[in-house]
């Protein structure tokens, strides 16, 4: 959208504001200005002239003397227009004028010159020559301006005459799709207003005095699609061209001049933001409908198109026809043309939604379609048409209003008031600022303010109250802008530093990460939380356990898991016959099909290795390590599985504090026969959710040993039905120097007996007050030799 900074001028002084700050302020303050532009660079000593005597160039046939008054004399021009007559108003370039000589970019300056002999003393322009091509569109390269239409003096400055003495502003129109109220200089100029602390002239148009001639009637089938329709009737028209003034600011603009009545309707619609609509009186009947369209309706539109419409879209009509389609442009069949004496002004509002559709099913989209779209105020409608009718009457003097005033208002807003705390405002700023400060800028946009005992009750104005201005947070923004952001200093929070609050799973969940993947070389798997029937049935579990999505992501896994344990077993299954050794684990959630709330997160490990006959012992070991905490007792014992996917001979429950936190064991025969896989897989799945509750935290963070560690291995030979953890928890309680016993290698056979095994273990010594010495350590060791014995039987191998 184009603004017009003359125009802008009519409400609000801003003789002494510089273009580049206006386009400044309104970007920081209002909407995005992407351009300024200066009209009329061309127009320099260029001036209305008059044509008072055209005689044949005495030595070349295309060419002619003329005598132009300039309003201060006359001047000879030699010319070679194909157009110039006697009488003539022309744009007169006088000696200094610099123009585009026939319409190239550089620049001439016009000099005392002789063409043929003859003196030229400047030089009758055509539009191409002095930049306004636009405006006045050439038939030919020889073609000059005529300027009879316009009714200033002989010897005004063109630049002047065509408002050409003027500095357009270019809105980004997306950047104010939420402010209806700035689709026109008057919305604008309240900015301008409002943030150079200028008064805001008033736009208050004559009220209307009603006619008798004629009997208006409105008949609105849908208030909600038209919340308001006004309309007025018209006579003594005579349709013509407007007033230079008036073709001058709409041309400022980017708006093409037709004829006095449609300038007038988008005069108005780009002054206040209301789009207008005038039809020819003598074309319609006196009962306007505002209707649905009847479905494949015709109606032939103002640009030429033929448009068969739906029920879905609105329309003005007749008795006998549709005559426009709301909001977005009117039909050829009322359309105002040359011999049109009567006219029925519309001013009305129109549903933001409905015209949005409508002018995209249509393929049409018009000023006013593009207005309607961001939700009107419907009080405007009543200013429009008041407007409308004060500029008819000053156009055409003998034009009087012939009918009554339509008005069929069903319309709410939402004006509050909104109660807002001012330490409200100050807070969410970040500034400090006067109380007084904050209300005059409410009130120089226009709201209404009211304070008691530091409390804002803020009356939102009406051309603000539509989808824009409707919580306390608006108004801390409009405070904010107009006092101007870069008025406000830029802070960083202030914020404590304090750690977050504990969250024990999640700290469970990074310490088993950390140590199954680094410390024992484990791969981390992330399924999804489904499973299919197939694995279901494969693992040996009933469906009917299992909860069902009405609506699966994939409808191969429809199911939400119990176990962690099927899944993993698919990813064993597909990598086991193309590594040596798959070690894998998954930390999720899982379903419970009786309580769907209770969702624990749980921990799976699976292990499998060629020609490993005993990888319970590996994956034994790799969550014992993971769960290592001196607060913690693990105690493994045989017994029932409850699992059909679990070998029941090589099965142990995980207890802590006589707690069952889960299990570990080897995959039964059957489940590995059913997924195909050669080699024998350990397995174990313990409950993070349970086991965070049993586990005590002494610290984020231990210090760093200052001694080192000492390191001795041994080995020993016990019956197979000794447990890894016995050994373990017996070996750390045997002396607190012992900090770590680590088991490194299981070996069964047949020299040592079928119901023996052998177990060898790293033992880490350290002190936290000295370096400890060989001697001390051997001590320690033979003690430890001598427990095993005594508890379990062991045979030490050397």
């Amino acid at each position: 959208m184009l603004i017009s900074k003359n125009w802008l001028s009519d409400y609000v002084n801003l003789e002494k504001v510089t273009p580049e700050d206006l386009a400044e302020k309104l970007t920081i303050r209002t909407v995005e200005i992407e351009g300024v532009s200066t009209l009329g660079e061309l127009l320099h000593n260029v001036v209305i002239g008059l044509v008072n005597k055209v005689e044949k160039h005495p030595d070349a046939d295309r060419l002619k003397v003329c005598h132009v008054d300039i309003g201060n004399g006359e001047v000879q021009v030699v010319c070679g227009g194909s157009n110039v007559t006697k009488g003539m108003k022309v744009a007169l370039g006088k000696l200094g004028a610099k123009v585009k000589w026939h319409g190239e970019e550089e620049l001439i300056e016009l000099k005392k010159t002789k063409i043929r002999g003859v003196e030229s003393f400047g030089m009758i322009c055509a539009s191409e020559e002095i930049g306004l091509g636009e405006l006045f569109p050439q038939k030919d390269e020889k073609e000059i301006i005529d300027l009879s239409h316009l009714d200033f003096e002989i010897g005004t400055p063109l630049m002047k005459a065509l408002a050409q003495d003027d500095v357009v502003l270019e809105v980004d129109n997306k950047s104010m799709t939420h402010r209806p109220d700035l689709w026109g200089h008057y919305g604008i100029a309240r900015e301008a207003s409002a943030i150079y602390q200028k008064k805001l002239i008033e736009y208050k148009p004559a009220k209307i005095k009603a006619g008798r001639k004629r009997k208006l009637s409105a008949k609105v089938k849908d208030k909600i699609l038209c919340p308001r329709y006004m309309a007025v009737a018209m006579s003594g028209i005579k349709i013509g061209s407007s007033p230079s003034w008036m073709q001058s600011r709409l041309q400022s603009v980017g708006v093409r001049p037709i004829n006095n009545i449609v300038d007038i309707t988008n005069y108005v619609m780009l002054d206040i933001g209301q789009p207008m609509h005038a039809f020819d009186g003598s074309k319609i009947g006196d009962e306007i409908i505002i209707r649905n369209a009847k479905k494949g309706e015709g109606i032939d539109t103002l640009d030429g198109q033929k448009q068969t419409l739906t029920s879905e879209n609105l329309v003005i009509a007749d008795k006998n026809k549709a005559i426009a389609i709301a909001g977005v442009i009117g039909g050829a069949n009322s359309e105002v043309e040359e011999g049109t004496t009567d006219i029925v002004f519309e001013s009305a509002n129109f549903d933001s939604t409905n015209v949005r559709k409508t002018s995209t099913a249509i393929g049409v989209r018009t000023d006013s379609s593009s207005r309607f779209e961001k939700s009107l105020d419907p009080n405007n409608a009543e200013i429009a048409l008041r407007r409308a009718v004060e500029l008819v009457k000053e156009l055409i003097p003998g034009a009087e209003v012939s009918s009554n005033i339509v008005d069929e208002s069903n319309f709410e807003l939402n004006q509050g008031p909104i109660e807002i705390d001012f330490s409200y405002i100050e807070e969410r700023i970040g500034e400090s600022i006067e109380m007084g400060i904050a209300v005059n800028i409410l009130d120089r946009l226009g709201f209404g303010v009211k304070v008691k005992g530091g409390v804002f009750s803020v009356s939102v104005p009406s051309w603000r109250a539509t989808k824009d201005i409707s919580i306390a947070e608006d108004i801390v923004e409009e405070v904010a802008r107009i006092y101007g952001y870069e008025n406000i200093q830029p802070t960083l929070p202030t914020f404590g530093i304090k750690p977050p609050a504990n969250n024990p799973i999640r700290s469970l969940e990074r310490k088993i990460t950390e140590q199954l993947a680094y410390g024992q070389g484990y791969s981390e798997v992330h399924n999804y939380s489904f499973v299919s029937g197939q694995t279901i049935v494969r693992v040996g579990l009933n469906k009917k356990d299992y909860l069902e999505l009405d609506n699966p992501v994939s409808k191969e896994r429809p199911y939400l898991r119990k176990h962690l344990i099927p899944n993993l077993l698919e990813k064993i299954e597909m990598n086991a016959h193309r590594f040596n050794s798959v070690k894998l684990f998954e930390i999720g959630r899982t379903f419970d099909n009786k309580n769907i709330e209770r969702q624990d997160t749980m921990l799976a490990v699976a292990f499998t290795q060629k020609g490993n006959d005993v990888p319970f012992y590996e994956v034994s070991n790799a969550v014992t390590d993971s769960l290592n905490n001196k607060e913690i007792e693990i105690i493994s014992t045989s017994g029932k599985t409850g699992l059909p996917f679990i070998n029941p001979g090589r099965f142990a429950e995980i207890k802590v504090n006589g707690t069952d936190v889960g299990f570990v064991g080897e995959l039964h025969p059957a489940t590995q026969e059913a997924f195909g896989i050669d080699n024998r897989v350990a397995i174990a799945e313990i409950n993070l959710s349970v086991l965070s509750g049993l586990v005590l935290e002494e610290g984020s963070y231990s210090r760093l040993p200052v001694y080192p560690s000492v390191i001795h291995d041994i080995a020993l030979v016990v019956d197979k039905s000794v447990e890894h953890a016995q050994i373990v928890n017996t070996v750390l309680k045997s002396n607190n120097l012992v900090v770590n016993a680590e088991l490194f290698d299981v070996f069964e056979g047949k020299k040592l007996g079928e119901s023996k095994k052998s177990m060898a273990y790293h033992i880490e010594y350290r002190s936290d007050e000295k370096t400890l010495e060989t001697e001390e350590v051997g001590k320690i060791e033979k003690k430890i030799k001598e427990v095993l014995k005594k508890k379990f039987g062991a045979n030490i191998r050397d």
